[in-house]
């Protein structure tokens, strides 16, 4: 028999990459099924990028019509299971609505939206506190897997704005900062950021490389303008392109957003800024990665603002982050026999 499976994970783009190792474990358990998923259109391109799977399926929620021509034609597949890794009720809908022979999710006390937990076959109630990564995982026991590697199968095409900033850099290694987030309770402040990268100059020979997406072109400008010359923008950048900077970058240092958890798939040294968010949960997976918290004296868990005058994230102060930017970089020597 052979097996087809749908996954459903719209966004963001960082949960979208915590997803992947369920892709993969999926794969490994059954070579020889149709793996299929479903996704916004504007992480197609990402999933491009996966190994492994058949068919990327993009939906916009937002258009009905097509959404509904979409699903009757999955209807059509027979699909031995629906997995949402998503947990909403959109999503949850979306699996369901397929008519696989099982829709698959989590157990009610793990979804944001507990009424999706209706409209699943099957509840997977995994250990907490955990990453998000093995939360996934744990939603393939249905189907007897119970693999837990972080595994990221990643074929990352040739880019001309990779080439563009190696160029620049002239073979020499570089760091990647990234300021921007789209909570701004998640932003680390721009002068700080700087600071850093003059640090990194300094200290390691590295320059810096700042990243900016849609809007944040000021916020890079800032660092730039605060790092006394040790720095420079990118350019502007696509999904693919930044894996393809990532994986070439000697280390980077950011906050919870999408271009960190590239950096993870793709085995960046990293080093996270963490306020309003867990970072046990969605942060670095890699035990030789480097955290810097203010989640426990966070008054404004998991809100886009601060209701405070000074954000829980900008109580981390530039020294803490050099120190463990060397933490990182400069493994601690090995004991003697």
């Amino acid at each position: 028999m052979t097996h087809r499976f749908l996954l459903v994970r719209l966004g963001s783009l960082g949960d979208v990459i915590h997803a992947i190792p369920a892709a993969a474990a999926l794969r490994a358990r059954f070579p020889e099924s149709r793996i299929d998923w479903m996704v916004d259109p504007r992480y197609v391109p990402l999933l491009e990028m996966v190994r492994g799977i058949d068919s990327r399926i993009a939906v916009n929620t937002r258009q009905l019509a097509r959404t509904t021509s979409t699903i009757g034609d999955l209807r059509r597949v027979g699909y031995t299971a629906a997995i949402d890794l998503q947990g909403l009720l959109k999503s949850a809908i979306l699996a369901r609505a397929v008519h696989a022979e099982r829709t698959i999710g989590f157990a009610r006390q793990h979804l944001r939206e507990r009424t999706a937990g209706l409209f699943y076959t099957h509840h997977v109630d995994p250990p907490v506190p955990q990453h998000v990564i093995f939360k996934n995982l744990a939603l393939l026991e249905p189907l007897g897997s119970r693999d837990t590697r972080v595994s990221f199968p990643l074929e990352i095409p040739h880019s001309e704005t990779v080439a563009t900033v190696l160029g620049r850099f002239a073979g020499s290694p570089y760091a990647i900062v990234n300021p921007g987030a789209a909570w701004p309770n998640k932003r680390w402040p721009a002068n700080r950021f700087g600071g850093l990268a003059a640090a990194l100059s300094q200290r390691f020979g590295l320059r810096s490389l700042v990243l900016w997406g849609p809007g944040e072109e000021a916020l890079a400008q800032g660092v730039v303008d605060a790092a006394n010359g040790a720095a420079e923008a990118a350019p502007p950048t696509s999904i693919t392109d930044l894996f393809g900077l990532a994986r070439r970058a000697r280390v980077m240092i950011s906050g919870d957003t999408g271009p960190l958890h590239i950096g993870g798939a793709v085995g960046t040294p990293l080093v996270a800024l963490f306020g309003p968010t867990y970072a046990d949960r969605n942060g670095p997976w890699s035990a030789g990665d480097v955290v810097i918290a203010r989640t426990n004296a966070c008054s404004c868990l998991y809100r886009r603002r601060c209701r405070r005058n000074v954000a829980c994230i900008d109580e981390i102060e530039l020294p803490e982050v050099i120190e463990a930017v060397e933490r990182r970089l400069i493994p601690p020597p090995r004991a003697e026999a």
